[in-house]
């Protein structure tokens, strides 16, 4: 992925108190090459086959934010001497335009809430993903994150509530039992540009506090896109205009991992689970899913 140095604006906020008087806003340049969309659909796709449709994988426009909002979060923290992490709670994509390979993005970061917690200090981002030929938004993100141990952001605005569309159900839920490995992982890492050691390698994943190596939450997002995309939208990843999800608990390599999609509302929305005997890796997920040609 080729990208610029990110570079930091500030934008007045009319946010009543306690607000800060500029919220961030960071921004940088992107050009996805074909390899690398194509690699991350491939690593998305664990134990499926070929896909039927080419396309970019409906939870890339994450993968084009990520390092700029690591960046922001690095803006955020520095110097603050409680803060341990980040933990990933929720995250919605909406794309109105489906990402074409090789051409370029312009990413913009802000910094839409904060809010003081028991853990930490929980904040909302807003992504916009647009052409810098014309302006316009090909794909907007909603992340809400806690900063664990995180003191220094002061606290301003209200987090959104999260999205879960759907009103009646079409039929009986679809469950499928999955399973990624350490491999599958590990080729995750490398497609998204996450390198995270808590993803990677057992020791920096105990310090973490867990019992080994956990899968990438947006890895569990981006294969029940696969696997909806596949069932629900005859193989077009264009056809997902939106998805979303929240993250409940890690999901450790090689254990038994149960998805559960329900189509809603003639299927323009497919609900989605993901669950382990232990519990629930990801709750809340959805998917919208826009007619298909000629419909």
């Amino acid at each position: 992925m080729t990208t610029t140095t990110p570079t930091t604006t500030t934008t007045a906020t009319a946010t009543a108190a306690p607000a800060p008087a500029a919220t961030p806003t960071t921004r940088t340049r992107l050009t996805p090459t074909p390899e690398q969309t194509a690699a991350y659909r491939a690593a998305a796709r664990t134990a499926l086959p070929a896909p039927a449709r080419t396309g970019t994988s409906p939870a890339y426009p994450f993968v084009a934010a990520h390092a700029l909002a690591q960046h922001t979060v690095t803006a955020l923290t520095t110097g603050d001497q409680g803060f341990t992490g980040v933990v990933h709670l929720a995250q919605e994509i909406h794309t109105h335009t489906p990402l074409t390979p090789g051409a370029a993005l312009d990413v913009a970061v802000e910094v839409t809430a904060a809010r003081r917690e028991a853990r930490g200090t929980r904040i909302a981002l807003t992504t916009r993903l647009t052409d810098p030929t014309t302006g316009t938004e090909r794909a907007r993100l909603s992340t809400a994150a806690l900063l664990l141990g995180a003191t220094a952001p002061t606290p301003f605005g209200t987090p959104a509530a999260t999205a879960h569309p759907g009103t009646t159900p079409d039929a009986e839920p679809d469950t499928l039992t999955l399973a990624l490995t350490r491999a599958d992982t590990t080729a995750y890492a490398h497609a998204s540009g996450d390198h995270n050691p808590i993803h990677l390698d057992d020791t920096a994943a105990r310090t973490a506090g867990f019992p080994g190596v956990i899968a990438h939450g947006m890895h569990l997002v981006a294969l029940a896109a696969e696997h909806l995309t596949d069932r629900y939208a005859d193989g077009d990843p264009a056809r997902i205009t939106a998805l979303g999800a929240r993250f409940a608990a890690p999901y450790t390599p090689g254990t038994p991992l149960r998805l559960t999609l329900q189509p809603y509302d003639r299927a323009t929305v497919v609900r989605f689970t993901l669950a382990t005997e232990n519990g629930t890796a990801v709750k809340a997920g959805w998917a919208a899913l826009a007619p298909a040609a000629g419909e």
